[in-house]
């Protein structure tokens, strides 16, 4: 099977998960409070505001994931778009769902490959009384006040563990491309690419693929059959199943 993206190597270095972010952001803020406290009224005070400082942070994630994508949402997203995927196979698109990455608590919703090339789908459910929009010249994505940046951000880093892990087992570079798919607030845009990750709405992931697989067709990089099931072997060696339970993605959403 011929490589299904540029050069024959693995990707040289694999982005840190998003969520250590966060992580790092809280420890940093503690210590910031620990530090003026105790410099200008006592070490034990100093104590007790940095842990009400990681306190407040964790609440305010954690509060903020219940607000904007609560666990009934993820599965009614990924639902619809596996509707839509089972329309797609007898176009020649095999489909993995709920696929967990080794080593971490993360999993993909949707890792697929057929004719158009080779995808790790996130499916998005937000509030629809809340406007969907772009910022930053175009370079990120808002729901509402709040920025997905780091959403973004954990779609791609999914993606690139696919593509290390399933390289690994193939023995040269399968790219796996990032896409976000949304569902309830209208989006204004066809297809938007930030932070190297598609953004559409749902309804048009079937157009969405249909279109990858034209642009491989005009390229000469259509992907067969065979490498589809070749591909698609390859991600279940790597990504086991994760039926029994839904991902919590790193927020904020």
């Amino acid at each position: 099977m011929r490589a299904t993206g540029p050069g024959s190597r693995l990707p040289p270095r694999i982005p840190e998960n998003p969520q250590v972010r966060g992580w790092i952001w809280r420890g940093v803020f503690s210590v910031i409070a620990f530090l003026v406290v105790t410099i200008f009224l006592d070490w034990r005070l100093g104590v007790t505001a940095a842990a009400l400082v990681a306190i407040f942070d964790t609440f305010m994630r954690n509060n903020h994931a219940r607000i904007m994508l609560p666990q009934s949402r993820v599965a009614a997203a990924q639902r619809k778009t596996r509707r839509t995927l089972r329309g797609l196979e007898k176009s020649g698109w095999q489909t993995l769902n709920n696929r967990s990455i080794p080593g971490s608590d993360q999993e993909i919703d949707h890792f697929l490959a057929g004719p158009g090339g080779v995808f790790a789908v996130d499916s998005e459910l937000w509030d629809k009384r809340l406007p969907i929009r772009t910022g930053g010249q175009g370079t990120e994505l808002y729901h509402g006040p709040y920025s997905q940046t780091e959403r973004l951000e954990h779609a791609q880093w999914e993606a690139a563990q696919a593509t290390r892990l399933v390289s690994s087992v193939l023995r040269q570079r399968v790219h796996v491309h990032p896409a976000m798919v949304l569902y309830g607030p209208k989006v204004p845009w066809i297809v938007v690419r930030m932070h190297g990750v598609d953004v559409f709405a749902g309804d048009r992931l079937k157009k969405y693929l249909k279109q990858e697989a034209r642009k491989r067709a005009k390229a000469s990089e259509r992907l067969d059959p065979d490498q589809v099931a070749e591909v698609i072997a390859a991600a279940e060696k790597v990504l086991p199943a994760r039926a029994d339970r839904h991902h919590s993605p790193p927020r904020g959403r």
